[in-house]
């Protein structure tokens, strides 16, 4: 069985796959078709997509006045917790009010300075720390604030931002060689050629941000541009995708997958600089707005726990998952399936951002337009092939009967040693990972999950990374699902072991029998 979000079973994924391939070839072939507008701003703030949010902060309408509101509280007094200059530069081009631009410029410049004064005593910048994880985040707002303030920053800083975020992003794709200030600073190149890891979104941000907004003013530019679209897009995400994560969602669970927000968030930045629309090279991001929906258990408050969740243990909804929905919903406002994302919007544990840094969000992806269909369409039933993730429900009200199954490949380093485990939820959690119980949110140990420990001289057996189980059985019908899977090749090798399988029968509603 493969669902796709659809009343019925659909076709299978690899017929999609095939399509999509195509896809590439077209619009990947022409680099030239790609290119940005010369005049700034690049990004985002263009034609009808300016004139919508004009439209909107015009009306009052809620999200637009919520984030109006959170600039302006910024402005004045300093103290949200993780506002970025590229809010304030944003507003600044909706109402016309150029104090909001000239704020962003000074939180850019202001950056700048302090990482330019950190260089000059031989040491590495923030945005070295931890492997280059905020590297999106910094060179993004950065990118985003040169773009949409082009008009307010001097010469002497347009190049001063340009070379450091040069620098930046010439460290990310050569590791070996990286350096600041002259003084060689080489680093592990953790993720850079991985596009199943979440640090691999941050380093597509930073590269495309730059590219797009100081093209035609930087030498490097076109060289990150190719780099995002041709070497890192062509060459290496759209063959994983296609090859790894069928059925949408990610590798690396519920937790760090959520991390493809940031992606999601680019197929947009791009296609509203260039015209390509990148978000439709694969299945792969239509397909995570039914992954998202049906991890999700019937009471639309938290999602499966799989894999590490380090920010939160228990796998709560929060405005994280909202935004993964929204920037989806966004992406395919003019397909049918766009109106599950936004019943389910509405009627999840979290119907508006919480935190006043995500408030952008609900403003820029505003779905009042989209229409409302109901999760009730909706097949009962969805596996992800790429991850093996399964879920399973009785139905689609608050008191339904849902299951969660795993029986796929063991390949990112935030993934547990839980293939084979299942997840019942009923109005609370009937059988879960006691991960959910941890401070850290990412204990991977197979004796937090359910299911039968294998022991050797009284250590429990690790999974093989690199290995996956393989789904035997998979079958769902209105009475009952049979689910049947053989995890034999995790603990290939290992003397003594010679066959691990186990099959789940859902007698429906409430009825579940396990055979190890």
């Amino acid at each position: 069985m493969s669902s796709c979000g659809s009343v019925t079973l659909c076709k299978p994924l690899r017929r999609r796959a095939a399509i999509a391939t195509l896809a590439v070839g077209a619009l990947l072939a022409h680099p030239s078709s790609a290119a940005p507008n010369a005049d700034h701003p690049r990004i985002l703030l263009t034609g009808a997509r300016l004139e919508a949010l004009r439209a909107s902060s015009m009306a009052g309408t809620p999200p637009a006045r919520r984030f109006r509101v959170m600039v302006e509280t910024q402005v004045a007094r300093g103290n949200t917790y993780g506002f970025k200059a590229h809010f304030a530069a944003l507003l600044s081009r909706v109402n016309g009010d150029r104090r909001y631009a000239d704020y962003a410029v000074s939180w850019v410049d202001k950056g700048v300075a302090a990482e330019e004064q950190t260089i000059a005593k031989g040491l590495p910048p923030s945005v070295a720390r931890d492997s280059y994880l905020y590297v999106g985040d910094v060179v993004g707002d950065l990118a985003l604030t040169y773009d949409w303030c082009f008009d307010r920053l001097t010469e002497e800083q347009k190049k001063r931002w340009v070379d450091y975020a040069n620098q930046a992003v010439a460290n990310v794709w050569n590791h070996q060689a990286a350096s600041w200030g002259g003084v060689a600073r080489p680093w592990t190149g953790w993720a850079v050629n991985n596009p199943g890891n979440n640090y691999y979104y941050s380093f597509l941000e930073a590269t495309m941000l730059l590219g797009l907004a100081t093209r035609g003013e930087n030498p490097k530019a076109d060289t990150w541009l190719t780099m995002f679209r041709e070497a890192k897009l062509r060459d290496q995400l759209v063959p994983y995708f296609e090859r790894g994560l069928q059925g949408g969602g990610s590798r690396e669970g519920t937790g760090y997958g959520t991390a493809m927000m940031r992606l999601f968030r680019l197929y947009d930045l791009w296609e509203s600089a260039t015209g390509e629309r990148i978000s439709a090279l694969t299945p792969h991001a239509k397909d995570s707005l039914f992954y998202l929906i049906h991890a999700t258990v019937p009471t639309l408050n938290r999602l499966a726990p799989i894999g590490d969740h380090a920010r939160e243990s228990t796998a709560s909804l929060f405005d994280y998952h909202r935004s993964y929905l929204e920037r989806l919903v966004w992406l395919f406002r003019d397909d049918p399936a766009a109106g599950f994302g936004v019943s389910y919007l509405k009627r999840c544990s979290v119907p508006q951002m919480q935190q006043p840094f995500m408030y952008i969000d609900d403003y820029v992806y505003d779905d009042s337009r989209v229409a409302e269909r109901p999760l009730s369409e909706l097949y009962p039933g969805f596996h992800a092939t790429g991850t093996g993730h399964v879920f399973l429900r009785s139905g689609w009200t608050p008191d339904a009967t849902w299951l969660g199954f795993i029986a796929g490949p063991l390949t990112e380093s935030h993934a547990h040693d839980d293939q084979g485990s299942f997840l019942i939820y009923k109005k609370g959690w009937l059988a879960y990972d006691q991960n959910i119980q941890t401070h850290s949110g990412i204990r991977q140990e197979a004796s937090l999950h359910n299911l039968v420990r294998l022991e050797k001289g009284g250590q429990i057996v690790k999974m093989k990374r690199g290995a996956a189980a393989e789904l035997l059985a998979l079958s769902d019908s209105p009475e009952y699902a049979y689910l049947a899977a053989r995890m034999t090749p995790l603990y290939a090798g290992e003397p003594g072991i010679s066959s691990v399988e186990r099959a789940v029968i859902f007698l429906k509603p409430n009825v579940f029998l396990v055979y190890d």
